[in-house]
């Protein structure tokens, strides 16, 4: 039995330091571009990504004044009704931006009249809203 353990033991015994057969050994020229070549493109990728967002971050504030404007101008359809509500100016300034509304009326088979406002900016940033309102004469 002691026999069969100096045998299994003599085979793990520790090498020399390095691989594989004992030499020191590096990366070569060869290993050490393709590394840096995944290390340059996974940080364009993560670049692209940050560039991605903050474009997307930054046009969330037009959108967003877009939808107050369209907003607006559908409760001024409500306050002062849809034949003086579609006489208001066309052009409305928010902020920074200056916002084109047109709003397109069809009446429902209830009565309702449905009105499709939109707002756009010549910057491109837009929202679209759809209400329904009363029509004339009713309370």
């Amino acid at each position: 039995m002691r026999r069969w353990l100096t045998l299994l033991t003599r085979g793990a015994r520790p090498r020399r330091k390095g691989w594989p057969h004992g030499r020191g050994r590096g990366f070569t020229l060869l290993e050490l571009v393709v590394a840096v070549l995944v290390l340059a493109i996974g940080s364009l990728a993560a670049l692209q990504a940050v560039d991605q967002s903050r474009r997307s971050i930054g046009e969330a504030m037009p959108r967003m004044l877009a939808q107050l404007v369209a907003q607006n101008r559908a409760e001024e359809l409500r306050l002062a009704g849809v034949a003086k509500g579609l006489s208001l100016p066309s052009q409305v300034q928010m902020g920074p931006y200056v916002y084109h509304l047109t709003v397109a009326t069809k009446t429902t088979a209830s009565g309702l009249i449905e009105a499709e406002i939109r707002a756009q900016s010549p910057a491109g940033a837009g929202a679209v809203l759809v209400t329904f309102l009363a029509p004339p004469g009713a309370g």
